[in-house]
């Protein structure tokens, strides 16, 4: 009998661990999966994005902000990290006619533009082409203002690329007082 509750405080302990590491959901982008996790679940697909224009396929996007409830009087400016990683089996070219990369629009909920990301920065013509290497992936951390944001409310931050409008990805976030 002491086996038994024994072997059950040690499975409950174990799952608790388990569940109980991640403090807030952070969502990755679809990636090779492991051993176990092709064992565990094994009909589960790997998704990938999948683009009308045929130079984007294998790019998945993945968005992090930072609070995910922004504290109005607190947080001045909100932490965007946005990641874009190539899955497929090849590389990837992106051609830039501009310095900027990436744009960030802060949004109400019925989608009226409060913030944009890029009328704070200089952007010069500088053309760049950012080549992508099977497996890599390119960070972009940046910060705008919470300036315009009201207490108590859902908001959208949306980050696209201006060159390739179907690199686009949103995430709803709830400012406080």
């Amino acid at each position: 009998m002491k086996r038994r509750i024994v072997f059950l405080a040690v499975v409950v302990f174990v799952a608790a661990g388990m569940f109980g590491q991640d403090v807030a959901p952070t969502p990755t982008p679809a990636r090779k999966r492991g051993w176990l996790s092709r064992i565990l679940h094994p009909f589960s697909p790997n998704v990938v994005p999948q683009y009308k224009d045929p130079r984007l396929r294998g790019l998945a996007l993945d968005l992090q902000i930072t609070p995910q409830t922004v504290k109005l009087s607190e947080v001045r400016q909100l932490s965007v990290k946005l990641t874009l990683a190539n899955l497929s089996k090849r590389p990837v070219g992106l051609d830039f006619p501009t310095s900027q990369r990436i744009e960030i629009y802060l949004m109400n909920s019925a989608g009226e533009v409060l913030t944009k990301w890029s009328e704070n920065h200089a952007i010069v013509e500088k053309p760049a082409t950012i080549l992508i290497n099977p497996s890599e992936r390119i960070e972009y951390n940046e910060t705008i203002s919470t300036r315009e944001l009201t207490p108590n409310k859902v908001f959208i931050a949306e980050v696209f690329f201006p060159q390739y409008l179907e690199l686009r990805i949103r995430q709803k976030f709830l400012a406080v007082p």
